[in-house]
């Protein structure tokens, strides 16, 4: 059995903080934008993939995260540190390439499990009651 391809190493990585989002340029002139919320509900950590089987924790109120910082892990990886507090995955590039080029069943599957929880993107805000 053949090992997997890797994926290729994006050439240009940029953050577009107005719009939040993620943009991988590579060498093939292939580009993609990633938004941030995408990448924090489908972080790669076991706090929010869980600890296998179906044990992935639902993340709610991510709408408007956006990224403090960007690192490079070796050869292989992102780490991306979000403006949440949440910095404990690694982001490959195949698993990067694979949210870029399947981003409308992820956003599908998300939505579905947003509904079916009956939460939502929008951050628990202050609710303030009339006298």
């Amino acid at each position: 059995m053949n090992a997997p391809t890797p994926a290729p190493i994006p050439s240009r990585v940029h953050y577009h903080k107005q719009s939040r989002e993620l943009e991988l340029g590579y060498s093939s002139g292939e580009t993609y934008r990633l938004p941030v919320e995408l990448l924090r509900v489908y972080s790669p950590s076991a706090e929010v993939r869980g600890h296998g089987g179906d044990s992935a924790v639902l993340q709610v109120g991510k709408k408007h995260v956006g990224l403090e910082n960007i690192t490079q892990a070796g050869n292989y990886a992102l780490k991306l540190y979000f403006d949440d507090g949440h910095d404990s995955g690694l982001f490959s590039w195949n698993y990067l390439l694979e949210l870029a080029t399947h981003q409308q069943a992820y956003w599908d599957n998300y939505f579905k499990r947003l509904e079916d929880a009956g939460a939502s993107r929008e951050p628990a805000g202050i609710h303030f009651k009339q006298l």
